[in-house]
């Protein structure tokens, strides 16, 4: 239970990095007032995403300790990394790869431990 929870609060983390990109995405090319820019779709979803993120962190932290799951959130840079590249087309340097498998390594680690 505990796991899933940690995968749902990254995810959520992830899917509202996702709407943010696509809400200054939006404003991209338009010269919006403040207000305007506060109405997008976009960025209301993140906010939802993150407000649901960081509730489901808070009943992570209840069941792990935070050395061990703070460390687990590291999956959002692997996450993110591949939607960046495969979503949005971004251009992602080997060196880049090699961090994200080493990311990956440890937070196998980690949960191996765990």
């Amino acid at each position: 239970m505990t796991f899933l929870l940690l995968l749902s609060a990254s995810a959520l983390t992830c899917l509202g990095q996702i709407a943010q990109k696509l809400a200054v995405e939006s404003w991209r090319g338009q010269t919006l007032a403040l207000a305007a820019k506060l109405l997008t779709p976009w960025l209301w979803l993140a906010l939802a995403c993150l407000g649901c993120g960081l509730l489901l962190w808070l009943l992570v932290l209840q069941r792990l300790e935070v050395g061990i799951a703070y460390p687990m959130l590291s999956i959002n840079f692997v996450l993110i990394t591949l939607v960046a590249r495969f979503v949005f087309r971004e251009a992602i340097d080997r060196r880049h790869w090699y961090g994200v498998a080493l990311v990956m390594s440890g937070v196998a680690l980690l949960g191996w431990q765990s």
